[in-house]
Parts: C-alpha cells; structure tokens; sequence
C-alpha cells in the first residue's frame, strides 16, 4: 500500500473510496482520497474495499473536469439554430434575438440549469465568457453588475466553480460603433468597461473573476492594452475570441496591416495568462507568436463543426508551446468527452493520420490545463493539496462495458459520453450522486422551463 499523507493540520471532512482511478498516467484500482478544507489531504492506493465511512465512487474517476469557454445564454439556441442554413453571420442574428430577452432573473434561471447540465456532465469548474452586461439599449442596471452577478449567483446554486471573464466588447467592427443589439454589451470605452468589471468581487474558493476581449474587431486597437493591464495587475486569466472566422482575418489586414494574432502581440494582449478561443485560422508566424508567448489555445470542436468555422491547427500550436484547453461555447451539446475526442478525430481527418493525442493528453487538456486557463494551475490532478474536483465515468454502461480496466481512459476519452458520468465531486461535496444533481431535483425541468420563458 502507498500511502501519501496530508499536507496540512486541517480535519478530514470526507473520504472517498475509487474503484479505479487515473492518477495522470496509468489508472489504478482501489484508491482512497481524503478531503480536507474543500482539498485533497491524502491518497492511499491498494484498497480493495471501500473502508467503513467512506463514500464509494465506483467506474474510472479523473480530476475534475474544466469547461474553459462558455455562453451560458447560448444553451437557449440548441436545436432552434439547426433549422435551415446559413453561416456563423446568419447564426449570430438568431443569438442577437435571445440575449435581447434576457433579464437578470431569466439569465439566473437559464445559467443555473446550464451550470447543473455541465455539473451532471462531469464538469466542475466553467470559464463564463460573459459580455451581456446592461439593459436592452445599453442602459445601466442600478447595479452595473447585475448579470455577471446572476452568473455568479447561478454557479453557486448548482455547485460549480466559475471563472466570470468579463468581456469588453465596445465595437460591431473595425471603426464601427456597436448595432443595436450590441449596445447591451457595449461600456462604451475600455477605461469604463475597466471600472465596471473593477466592481466585481471573487474569492479564493469557488470564483474566480477575470477578463476578455471579445475579439479584435470588437475593441478598438488602442484600447487593447487597457483590458491586458487590467488582468496583468490583477493576475487575472484574459481570454479572447482570436481568428475564428476569415471575414475577421481579411477585416483586420485591411483595417490594421496585420493579422488579430499579431495585432494582439503588438499591444501587449499574448502571453501565458492569455487564452485565444478557436485559434482556428492562423497562418505560421501567428502560430509562433502563439506558442512563443506560451498563450494558451481553447478549443470547442462541437460549436466550431456546428458553426461551420473550420479546424483550428491545434497540434501545429501545441507543439509551438500553446497548451490546449476545451470548452463548450455555444452549448451545441455540452459534453467535455466529445469535445477531447473531437479535437483528435478532426486533426485525424484534416490529416489522414491516426493518434495525434494521447488519452492521457486529452484529459489533461479536459482537466489540469483547462483549469489553469481560468486561473487555478493547481487544479486538475488527484494529488495532495489540489482542489478536492472529481469525475466519475461508469464503466459498465453500453458505451463503457467490456474493456478491460487499465484501458479504462480510452475508454472515457473515445467511448464515454457526458450521460456516463455518476459522480460529480466539487471542494469535497457530493454534488452529482449516482447520476442525479443533489441540489436541483429536476435538471431538464428546469432547462425546459428556462428556455420557453425565452422563446414565449
């Protein structure tokens, strides 16, 4: 027996028996976890059976999962935006429409039943790329913070961590001012969109505030380095939707000489604490600067097929030295298992080669470097002193049944969907057992009911 022993005088609050368990790079049968103070104290393998006292978690469990870009209002569009054609352009006018009807209370609604479906899919921890900030025209709530707030508020009901990027978003495009739907989430200059987002509070625990721009094309080039400041004094995460379209590229050559990834690098955007969403059209020198800054890439394979955007070059940035992130943007489904496999499967078909990532190395992009994308490097591993943030995938289901164990992440990385997971384990508390949320009774319920009071 191994025994790795708590690193701190803090009382063990709760103990967690695995049947099997991956431990970062083989899985091992019968590993005992001890939690303290919402961490990791202890791991002990070669336990059989599960000890009086302890809770069983029975399948393959892994650190807990990252979902590093969301929308959280984008969870009203599933299945409505798969009627007809059209391109991201067209896309975008459908969502304009929904974030029109969105108030605080309904964005508290809809966030809360989105964070439970990501919680029952496994994943503990989001990265909210929020932008929708003030009333339809572009008034202030009272309080200028009410939606962020309501995202916050909403994470916490369902048991997640939350990452609010609050994101500036002052322009429709290079020298245009904002549309009328965008006046919602326009401060007008970064220097208010600073002192607004300044207003935001987070802790050490559960939230975690940070900050984005929405694209080049959507802050004006001088302003750039307002919203990198501002995350650079505060050591905060700053992410960015970067090159996920050619119109984008093609604008910002014509309007700046250069293309987004350089424009950034020009103002002093890139650098380890950075995250580019999609990265998906990038010539060889925006490669470099990427992976040469150590920005990290995000991608959501799911929203950038359903969008019809491309595939992004995320082998070519990894091996520049981007790390690579996941997320569920658009909510097409919300599944951190599709979208690990997805970013291998396209590299497969984009290169006609098999094996490009490991298991091992898609569930250290679904977990550890999510994590340290929205500011918690320390998470993502089932070691003493992490954060106590566990999955649980089953292995006896019919997508999971009949591989032998010690496969068993192959299994979960190329088989397992998000309808496999049992447990969801967040700061130590059992937040998903057995499949079902224990703090919001009716997930789909409260989905159902969230998106018709938008659609009625």
């Amino acid at each position: 027996m191994q025994l790795t022993t708590q690193p701190t005088g803090t009382p063990v609050t709760a103990t967690y028996w695995m049947s099997h368990a991956w431990l970062g790079t083989h899985v091992e049968p019968g590993v005992l976890l001890d939690v303290a103070g919402g961490r990791i104290a202890g791991v002990r393998t070669g336990i059989e059976t599960p000890p009086p006292g302890a809770t069983s978690l029975r399948g393959l469990t892994v650190p807990g999962l990252a979902n590093t870009h969301s929308h959280a209002f984008h969870r009203a569009l599933r299945s409505t935006v798969q009627v007809g054609s059209g391109t991201f352009w067209t896309w975008r006018e459908t969502m304009y429409r929904t974030a029109a009807r969105l108030t605080p209370d309904s964005y508290y609604d809809l966030a809360r039943a989105t964070y439970a479906e990501m919680a029952l899919a496994g994943i503990t921890a989001v990265g909210e790329f929020h932008y929708l900030h003030h009333a339809p025209g572009g008034t202030p709530y009272d309080n200028p913070n009410a939606m962020g707030e309501a995202l916050i508020a909403a994470a916490g009901e369902a048991g997640i961590r939350i990452t609010l990027l609050d994101t500036a978003y002052l322009a429709a495009g290079f020298g245009e001012k904002p549309s009328r739907h965008q006046l919602r989430f326009s401060d007008t200059t970064a220097d208010a969109w600073a002192e607004r987002a300044g207003l935001l509070k987070g802790d050490d625990d559960l939230v975690r505030i940070g900050a984005a721009i929405h694209s080049v094309r959507a802050v004006p080039a001088g302003q750039l380095s307002t919203v990198a400041e501002w995350a650079r004094e505060r050591a905060a995460p700053l992410h960015v939707h970067l090159s996920e379209q050619t119109a984008e590229n093609d604008a910002c050559r014509a309007a700046h000489g250069r293309s987004p990834a350089r424009l950034l690098a020009d103002h002093g955007v890139l650098g380890p604490r950075t995250t580019g969403i999609h990265n998906t059209h990038l010539d060889a020198e925006d490669i470099e600067l990427l992976g040469g800054s150590r920005t990290g890439t995000c991608m959501c394979p799911t929203t950038e097929r359903d969008l019809a955007d491309g595939i992004g070059p995320a082998a070519a940035l990894q091996t520049a030295g981007s790390p690579l992130s996941l997320g569920s943007d658009s909510h097409a489904v919300i599944d951190l298992f599709e979208e690990a496999r997805a970013m291998e499967l396209n590299e497969r078909l984009r290169t006609h080669v098999r094996g490009h990532w490991t298991a091992a190395a898609l569930l250290r992009a679904a977990s550890a470097d999510g994590h340290a994308a929205l500011g918690r490097p320390d998470a993502g591993v089932l070691e003493p002193g992490a954060p106590a943030d566990l999955t649980t995938v089953a292995l006896d289901s019919v997508r999971t049944a009949g591989p032998v164990p010690r496969l068993a992440a192959e299994t979960a990385v190329f088989a397992a969907s998000a309808a496999d997971v049992r447990h969801t384990v967040v700061a130590g508390r059992h937040i998903v057992r057995d499949g079902r949320h224990t703090r919001i009774d009716d997930v789909p319920g409260a989905l159902a009911s969230a998106v018709a009071a938008l659609h009625g």
